[in-house]
């Protein structure tokens, strides 16, 4: 008996050195900035480039011709996540049918989070159904200001939000109640730097800016922009690139093709050699059988 409790390992729901909300807290109560990256669909493979630059946070989405796909699929791809990157902090963005009513708000976020998220985003989720949410202890690390996605055509499309006080006050409203009924966090997107500033300021929990500037509690940026991936005449006045990911890897394809095509790849230093007296053998019988 002292032999199987001595050998005997406790179960974790969450594993040593894996960062988690709790983390997050923890680097807004001690000053300390939060990086984040959007991932964009290019998960996992980004996700654990994130995790080995040592990004604290990865909001992704998943890849689907739809919605209703999207949503079918997020957790198998919360899944692929998690093997990808055992300890980065993930937040799950969840289609907006996903938290329809506070039932189904509950049943599909714990199961994203059963297969290995962090967090749930439920971009511009009802009060009453984010309380139900956090009620059954689901980390919920939501987003104020300018909504991002269809939800933007109500306001006339994808645009700075926050430029009047009535405005600003809204937005930090809606972040006030967000934190009250049990947020652990939230993005702040495409609002003025003083408002974005004063929000993260006023509130207990992390407020991370994307497209707003301003001392907040750390910056999101998405991969596409932060790699260098779009059209110059594309990138958003807020992307800074850091890497040129894209080029270099089609000069890389290109260079490849071009090798195969002049016989250069494979080269003699590729593959291996049979033994000469068993290739002698087989070469022999090739040659007079066939």
């Amino acid at each position: 008996m002292a032999e199987q409790k001595k050998n005997s390992i406790p179960m974790q729901a969450v594993e040593v050195g894996r960062k988690t909300v709790w983390h997050l807290q923890k680097m807004k109560d001690e000053g300390k900035k939060i990086s984040m990256v959007g991932t964009a669909y290019l998960d996992p493979m980004f996700t654990m480039m994130c995790e080995k630059g040592g990004v604290d946070l990865v909001r992704y989405t998943c890849p689907g011709e739809n919605s209703a796909m999207r949503a079918e699929n997020i957790k198998w791809w919360t899944r692929m996540q998690r093997k990808m990157a055992p300890n980065i902090c993930l937040n799950a963005v969840m289609q907006t049918q996903q938290y329809a009513d506070p039932v189904t708000a509950v049943k599909e976020a714990s199961e994203i989070l059963a297969d290995g998220a962090d967090s749930v985003m439920p971009m511009g989720v009802t009060n009453e159904v984010l309380k139900a949410m956090t009620d059954n202890h689901i980390a919920v690390y939501g987003h104020v200001g300018c909504l991002s996605g269809w939800q933007t055509a109500r306001f006339g499309g994808y645009r700075r939000v926050g430029k009047t006080a009535e405005d600003a006050m809204n937005i930090f409203r809606q972040a006030y109640e967000y934190q009250e009924l049990g947020m652990c966090g939230m993005t702040i997107e495409m609002t003025n730097k003083e408002v974005s500033t004063a929000i993260a300021k006023k509130l207990r929990i992390p407020v991370i800016q994307v497209a707003a500037g301003g001392d907040c509690d750390g910056a999101e940026m998405v991969i596409f922009d932060l790699l260098g991936m779009m059209p110059p005449e594309m990138m958003a006045g807020h992307a800074k690139v850091y890497a040129t990911v894209l080029s270099d890897v089609i000069k890389g394809c290109a260079t490849y093709n071009q090798e195969v095509k002049e016989n250069i790849y494979p080269g003699p230093e590729v593959g291996w050699s049979m033994d000469e007296a068993e290739l002698d053998k087989f070469m022999n019988e090739l040659e007079s059988k066939y």
